[in-house]
């Protein structure tokens, strides 16, 4: 027996995230941090999953996050670092302060990879 569903998904709202939704979370995190993702969503007012909530914070509102304009030197790190780990996207972002492991496995599948 494994862990039980994060969440019933019924009533739950898929699809893009609205700005308002953005909103509700980042405040709630800037409040409470970050942490126990199951049960921020109602504690949030969102009606969303907390793997959802998790995954938005994470990749797109962090404060931290560099997003987009990839640099020339960037560029040229993820290939060689490509070359040394394969598809590690973890430890390859680990190497560019900002960037997420999403953001740089998207990056290289629609961009080098077809280079």
């Amino acid at each position: 027996m494994g862990r039980a569903p994060c969440c019933s998904k019924v009533g739950l709202h898929r699809g893009p995230w609205t700005a308002k939704e953005d909103s509700l979370l980042s405040k709630y995190i800037q409040l409470h941090g970050e942490g126990n993702w199951r049960s921020l969503p109602k504690k949030a007012g969102l009606f969303r999953c907390g793997k959802s909530c998790r995954l938005r914070w994470m990749n797109y509102l962090r404060p931290d996050i560099k997003r987009g304009n990839i640099t020339p030197d960037e560029d040229d790190l993820i290939i060689r670092m490509h070359a040394l780990l394969g598809n590690r996207w973890s430890l390859i972002a680990g190497r560019l302060p900002g960037r997420t492991d999403n953001e740089i496995k998207n990056y290289w599948k629609l961009i080098l990879a077809k280079e």
